[in-house]
């Protein structure tokens, strides 16, 4: 029997993940399919429970689900439950199983770029499900210090409430926003702005003035490979990193835990190469 595997999200239809593991499924000659499962909010619960049918091996969770889906899953893992967000969900035995693989993908991708967040200032931009995943993964690895930026500050504050690190919450106001990337040495964003084909697509959260030379700027949004922030960071002189790294580390971590195999790297990250080439969606 053919497996199959998806991803659930709101919009689902930009994500590269598609591209991605089905790659790797066919150089691994393994019989599993990979599906867009574009889910309107009301049909979650129904979408999810679907998941527990036999050819199934799980799903990816994108936006806006990374948190909605928690209540909806039969147990979580460590790392998820302590983050508050999933982002990969594995079938087995017919119990569904959260796992977040951003925060480690996330580490991956920053070692990758050869930055160690060890004694960091950091100011992560967004207090969605991903800001969650990037906030726990920065604490765990000994950030000096952590500012989260977000226009609803009691998110940013459940956020902080969740890690044993020094934690400042801040408003998304121009002013609030240039003081906390003054002082950092790497600033991430966790939002929609900038992806493209979304109303977003050319909005920026930071613009070159506000950006220190001196700091990593990594962008999560993926899709253009140069969105407007990373353009704003090089104009300041910034190193600019997209989201690519952690798009392939997070799918492999995924597609170990569907397959109980190590995924095929350097398949992920060309097939990603190649579809941002050809325009992909």
């Amino acid at each position: 029997m053919r497996k199959r595997v998806g991803i659930i999200g709101f919009p689902a239809r930009h994500s590269l993940s598609p591209v991605m593991q089905k790659a790797a499924f066919a150089a691994l000659r393994l019989a599993i399919d990979y599906e867009v499962w574009e889910t309107p909010p009301p049909d979650l619960p129904a979408r999810l429970g679907s998941l527990r049918a036999p050819d199934v091996l799980g799903a990816n969770v994108t936006i806006p689900y990374k948190e909605a889906a928690l209540p909806l899953l039969d147990t979580l893992t460590p790392t998820a439950r302590a983050i508050g967000a999933v982002n990969t969900v594995l079938h087995r035995d017919g119990v569904l199983v959260g796992e977040n693989t951003d925060a480690p993908g996330f580490l991956r991708a920053l070692e990758e770029a050869g930055f160690s967040p060890s004694g960091a200032r950091a100011l992560v931009l967004g207090a969605g499900g991903a800001a969650r995943a990037v906030v726990y993964a920065l604490a765990q690895s000994g950030a000096a210090s952590i500012t989260i930026a977000a226009r609803r500050v009691e998110w940013a504050r459940r956020i902080a409430e969740m890690v044993a690190a020094p934690v400042e919450c801040i408003p998304w106001e121009a002013g609030a926003l240039t003081k906390g990337a003054a002082g950092a040495d790497l600033i991430v964003h966790c939002t929609p702005l900038g992806m493209a084909h979304t109303p977003y697509a050319s909005q920026t959260p930071l613009v070159a003035d506000q950006i220190p030379p001196s700091a990593l700027v990594y962008d999560l949004v993926y899709t253009p490979a140069e969105t407007p922030l990373l353009r704003e960071a090089q104009a300041a002189g910034a190193r600019a990193v997209g989201g690519l790294g952690m798009l392939v580390h997070q799918g492999a971590l995924a597609f170990q835990i569907w397959t109980g195999r190590p995924a095929p790297l350097d398949t992920l990250r060309q097939a990603v190469l190649a579809a941002l080439k050809g325009g992909y969606p």
